[in-house]
Parts: structure tokens; C-alpha cells; sequence
């Protein structure tokens, strides 16, 4: 397990016992997959979050206040991650985490309830947007729980809502819809809310595909796809899966229109799997790297903390990274105008007042997010890209975006 720590020259500094200064370093925990199953979308995520941090120290911390953040590698491990999280609340007195996936976010949900500590995570769980634990599908409360995009659910139902229209323009009178994806809680998250949406409008949903998120040869899963006669096949897991499935099914003969997740296409998925990616439509969260919105060039001055000289390209997660860290930047400096300072129940309630809020330095970089004591869904806003790949050219472009309904009985699904 890899571990690496940061902090601002300020908390270098040698204080003496007894109540924290102004100066204290705030201490921030962070979980990254460098080396594990999803790596392939772990390092550009997790390297927007610490040069993020990095960037928001040399500017001044919170409120003069350094962060003093651990990068931990924990391989997509769950317990790992959960003795790193008790480590970071009991000897380091953590008052948030930036957290990475689903099976160890949801794990640590109770925990993290108890100890009050919030967790801006990667995961996207529907599962996770419930604090109160009121949704009408059992969910469990999840008070602690921030992250910043659409959740999966709501991704998959954009591109189902997509593909409706595919459907339609192509005459086909009740397509069928499956679901490929491994036997995890991360892919299993948006299973059983999108189904129910494809139905509502008008798919037949066939019994899902089973494929693993290690990288491997897929091609009884692509005999299996291409049997069930599915136009439309959402992939559930990370890219460097995705690599592999498309090949496998480009070998085979498969013609599904794929539609992959927030994690499941970008643009080193794409240069992997080269023309079998043409056409896949993907969830992307926000701006990606072409962009020239006004944050932009906030996000090329974070950039240059890892890559000084500002020539690497960034894949579309290193952008949601960067938001993550500004949303929990800006949650902390409300809180420390607060009575305590900058707490765990501080940045969390600052965090429920945020209304399509977007951190200044961001400007169309992050979508406008708004969280409320009763739903943690920060964005229901889905933006919808294409991948292209024809003769060697390769580009992402974005096909359009979705609203989808903030309904009650969605919340926590």
C-alpha cells in the first residue's frame, strides 16, 4: 500500500499540546486505486483530487489554514480502506475524507455517520444520496455522503433516455436493453433503477451479462450479447474492462450500440480499444480537457502542480477530481465562520445549504450543485459524449444532455 503525505510548509511547524491554533494543519484523508482493478480511471481521478489540495494550499489553505492530506493507494480493497479510515479518525483526527469506491464507501457509511465525519467519494452510488434514510426502497441513511456528478442511476437513465429516441428514429418498435457489468456493488449500484426506467419507457430488459472489471477475454459475453439480440448494452464497469469487451465483441461480430457509465469511457479507453469504440456513448460530469470555459484555466494552473511544465493531456475524471476537492474547499471555508470551525457537522451542514453552487474558480467546469439535509442528489444534470474513432483520428464529443426528474421515490435508487 502506497502512502504519501502532504501538507503546506505551515504545518511543518512544531506546536505545543493543548487546543489547535489558527495555523493547525486540517487534516484530510484520501483513498486512491493507483494499482487495483480500477486503476485505469483511479490515477487521473485521484491525481485531479491531490493536485487540487496542493493547488488549494499555495493559495491559502482555508482560511490560512493548511490541509495536510495522506494519499493512501489501497488498491480497491475494502477493508483496507476501512482500517484507513479508522486510522485516519483515531490517530489523525481526520474531519473529512475525499473516498474513492463503492463497496468501501458503503461499507463505511455507519462509521462514518458515528463519527461525523463526511466523505466526498468517487462512488456515485444512488445508495448514497439518501441522508436521512426516508427513500421509499429501503436505502440506508447516508448523512455523511457527498459527491459531486449525477449518480449512476441517473446517468444510466440519460443514456436509456437516449437511446429511446435512437430507438425511435431507427423504427425500432420495443428494443431490448441489457446490463453488462461485474457481480460488485459498483456496477450492481444503477442495476435495478435503470431497468425499471427502460421498462417504463418502452424496452424489453434483458437478464444481465456478467463480466469481470479486470481486463480479460470477454467473448462468451459477447456470444451471450449478441444471442439476446440487445441494440442497446450498458456497461456498468471502468475502462479498462470496457478495452477488452469491445474488442471482444468487435471480434465476434457484435452490433449493440453500447452505452458505457461515468467510468466506463475516456479517452485512454478509447485510444485502448481503438475503432471498437466508435459510437459509444458515455456519461461525462462535467467539463473535459478541449474545453474553454472560463475554469479552464484554473484547472491548467492545478495541473502544473503534478506537471509543471502544463503539457499532459487530462482525461475527463481529472476534472470531476478537481471538483470534488473545490466542493469540500468551499464546504470547509463556510464552516470555519462557523461556532466549532471547520468540523465534520460544519462541513457538512455547509455542504446543505450549497444551491447551485459552483466553486468560483470553476466556472463551467463543475455543473451547479445544490445538496439539502433531506437529498444528498447534488445534480441530476447528465451530460451525454460520443466517442469517435475512424482511420487512426480519435475524439470525444459531446451529444447532448438530460434533466432528469428529481422524483422522490428515485431517492437512494
Amino acid at each position: 500500500m502506497k502512502t504519501t503525505v502532504f501538507a503546506a510548509a505551515a504545518a511543518a511547524l512544531v506546536l505545543g499540546a493543548g487546543s489547535a491554533s489558527a495555523a493547525d494543519p486540517i487534516f484530510v484523508g484520501h483513498l486512491v486505486d493507483f494499482t487495483g482493478p480500477t486503476s485505469d480511471v483511479g490515477k487521473p481521478y485521484g491525481q485531479g483530487v491531490a493536485d487540487a489540495m496542493a493547488w488549494i494550499n499555495k493559495n491559502g489553505g482555508i482560511a490560512g489554514q493548511p490541509l495536510k492530506f495522506e494519499t493512501v493507494d489501497y488498491s480497491y480493497n475494502a477493508p483496507r480502506a476501512i482500517a484507513t479510515y479508522k486510522k485516519w479518525v483515531g490517530t489523525d483526527k481526520a474531519v473529512t475524507i475525499q473516498g474513492w469506491g463503492t463497496a468501501d464507501t458503503e461499507a463505511l457509511v455507519g462509521f462514518q455517520a458515528a463519527d461525523k465525519v463526511p466523505n466526498f467519494s468517487a462512488s456515485y452510488s444512488g445508495h448514497l444520496t439518501d441522508p436521512q434514510g426516508k427513500g421509499p426502497k429501503g436505502t440506508k441513511a447516508a448523512p455523511y455522503n457527498f459527491f459531486y456528478g449525477p449518480s449512476y442511476t441517473d446517468g444510466c437513465r440519460a443514456l436509456v433516455q437516449w437511446a429511446a429516441a435512437d430507438a425511435k428514429a431507427k423504427n425500432i418498435a420495443q428494443p431490448k436493453f441489457v446490463h453488462l457489468g461485474d457481480n460488485h456493488p459498483y456496477p450492481n449500484a444503477p442495476k435495478e433503477g435503470c431497468a425499471a426506467y427502460a421498462t417504463e419507457l418502452g424496452f424489453q430488459v434483458m437478464p444481465p451479462i456478467q463480466y469481470s472489471l479486470k481486463p480479460g477475454d470477454f467473448k462468451a459475453q459477447c456470444l451471450s450479447l449478441k444471442d439476446s439480440g440487445a441494440q442497446y448494452a450498458f456497461l456498468a464497469n471502468t475502462g479498462g474492462s470496457t478495452i477488452s469487451l469491445l474488442k471482444s465483441c468487435e471480434t465476434v461480430g457484435v452490433k449493440t450500440q453500447f452505452l458505457a457509465n461515468v467510468w466506463g469511457m475516456d479517452e485512454n479507453a478509447l485510444r485502448g480499444a481503438g475503432d471498437a469504440a466508435d459510437g459509444v456513448m458515455f456519461v461525462v460530469g462535467g467539463a473535459d480537457w478541449k474545453s474553454d470555459a472560463p475554469g479552464m484555466k484554473t484547472v491548467r494552473e492545478i495541473s502544473k502542480m503534478s506537471d509543471p511544465g502544463g503539457n499532459e493531456y487530462r482525461p475527463v475524471h481529472y476534472m470531476r477530481g478537481i471538483c470534488s476537492a473545490f466542493y469540500m474547499r468551499d464546504a470547509m471555508v463556510a464552516a470555519s465562520k462557523m461556532s466549532g470551525g471547520v468540523t465534520g457537522p460544519n462541513i457538512k451542514a455547509a455542504m446543505e445549504q450549497f444551491r447551485d453552487h459552483v466553486p468560483a474558480e470553476l466556472q463551467g467546469v463543475c455543473i451547479p450543485s445544490t445538496w439539502t439535509a433531506e437529498d444528498h442528489r447534488g445534480t441530476t444534470k447528465v451530460f451525454i459524449y460520443r466517442a469517435n474513432s475512424k482511420d487512426g483520428q480519435q475524439s470525444i464529443s459531446k451529444a447532448g444532455e438530460a434533466d432528469i426528474p428529481r422524483k422522490p421515490e428515485w431517492l437512494g435508487w
